[in-house]
C-alpha cells in the first residue's frame, strides 16, 4: 500500500505469482490494509461494473459521516482510475490522481470517505469491481462533473466520454462548495479518528 498524494487515498499493488497453469495474487489483506491506513476495512457491499470503452462514471461521493471509502481494482481490461480531494479545508482540495488500473498489473486503488472517484474505461470492455464500507443511499450520493476544467484531470485523447444523464447533469466543484454539498476535511479527519479507535 503506497499513499498516491492525498490523503486517504492508497494505491495496492500485488505480488503477482505465475506459472504455466496462470497467475494467482491476493488482492486485498486486512493485515497489510490496517498497518498502511491506520484502520480495518469495513465492507457491507460490493459492487461490479461493465463498461464498454468511454464509459466515464463519476466523480462520486457520499455525505461525512458516514461517507463511502473504496477499494477497487480492474478484473478485466483497463480504467483510468481518479481520485478527487473534494474536502473543504483540505491542503489538497481540488487536486486529483490518476491511475491506470487494469488486468496486468492487477493494481488497487483505496478511496478514503470524503474523497470523489471515478474512472474511465479505455478498453472495449471493463470489468471493474469494488468493496464499499457502507451500502448505497441515494439520498447521501453526490456528484462533482467530471469534465470540470477546475479538477485538472486529464483525460486521455481520443477516447470519447459516455457519461450518464445524472453525471452530466452534475455540479461544478465550485457549484458543489456554494451548494454546501462538500464534505469538510475537519469531519473527515474527526470521522477517520473514530474509525482508528475502533
Amino acid at each position: 500500500m503506497d499513499p498516491i498524494g492525498i490523503a486517504g487515498a492508497w494505491l495496492f499493488t500485488p505480488q503477482i505469482h505465475g506459472d504455466e497453469r496462470g497467475s494467482f495474487l491476493e488482492w486485498f489483506q486486512d493485515a497489510g490494509f490496517s498497518v498502511a491506513v491506520g484502520h480495518r476495512l469495513t465492507m457491507r457491499q460490493a459492487n461490479c461494473s461493465v463498461s464498454r470503452r468511454g464509459s466515464l462514471r463519476g466523480v462520486h461521493f457520499a455525505d461525512v459521516p458516514p461517507g463511502q471509502a473504496k477499494y477497487i481494482t480492474c478484473l478485466r481490461g483497463s480504467v483510468l482510475d481518479v481520485v478527487v480531494d473534494i474536502r473543504t479545508g483540505s491542503p489538497t482540495f481540488g487536486r486529483s490522481v490518476v491511475n491506470r488500473l487494469d488486468d496486468r498489473t492487477r493494481r488497487a486503488v483505496y478511496v478514503a470517505e470524503g474523497l470523489g472517484h471515478g474512472f474511465l474505461a479505455l478498453s472495449d470492455e471493463a470489468v471493474v469491481v469494488y468493496f464499499m464500507s457502507e451500502p448505497y443511499a441515494p439520498d447521501r450520493e453526490h456528484g462533482v462533473h467530471p469534465l470540470d476544467p477546475a479538477l485538472g484531470i486529464e483525460w486521455p485523447r481520443g477516447v470519447e466520454p459516455v457519461l450518464s444523464p445524472k453525471d452530466a447533469a452534475a455540479p461544478s466543484l465550485a457549484e458543489a462548495e456554494r451548494a454546501g454539498l462538500l464534505p469538510s476535511y475537519a469531519d473527515c479527519l474527526a470521522y477517520e479518528e473514530k474509525l482508528r479507535s475502533l
